[in-house]
């Protein structure tokens, strides 16, 4: 015997074998293209801003959002050569609303340490395995090493060794 019961905000349906067995009779709506309340995505098919968009991650609401808005708007409908470049004051207004909650809005330059003429201080240290006959080692500091340019081949390296 099939049955139906609710526990907080989910609901529970239990079916029967015989249950599965019936083909069903569920209908399929088409999607609506022009619903605003649908996810399309950052762009909605009418070519303005879905708000709602989870990929916001929540920009459009809370204490600066309507700075965001504004300033997002402004470079989504630039008609510039350097899109946005008209945008300067609106992008400035939400810088300073974001400055004005650093618990909310991390600045980056927070993320990676205060040192700007070294590594940041989350690097982490320079490995201690001793090196290898295709190696030398290099000290964590050195503007060559591996750990801090990987398209950069060594320059104190032999060409053929």
């Amino acid at each position: 015997m099939s049955y139906c019961r609710e526990e907080g905000k989910d609901r529970i349906i239990f079916v029967t074998k015989e249950d599965h067995e019936a083909p069903s009779n569920a209908e399929l709506i088409a999607e609506d293209p022009d619903d605003p309340y649908e996810e399309h995505g950052l762009i909605l098919p009418s070519g303005d801003i879905n708000w709602n968009c989870p990929c916001l991650g929540g920009m459009a609401s809370g204490p600066c959002g309507e700075q965001f808005k504004s300033a997002f708007s402004c470079f989504h409908y630039s008609k510039e050569e350097l899109k946005g470049s008209d945008c300067l004051d609106q992008f400035r207004g939400m810088q300073e609303c974001m400055q004005r909650y650093p618990e909310l809005y991390p600045q980056e330059d927070e993320k990676e340490g205060a040192s700007t003429d070294g590594p940041p201080e989350t690097e982490p240290a320079a490995p201690t395995s001793a090196p290898t006959q295709d190696s030398a080692p290099v000290p964590a500091s050195a503007p060559d090493s591996p750990s801090s340019s990987k398209d950069t081949p060594p320059t104190d390296r032999p060409a053929n060794s």
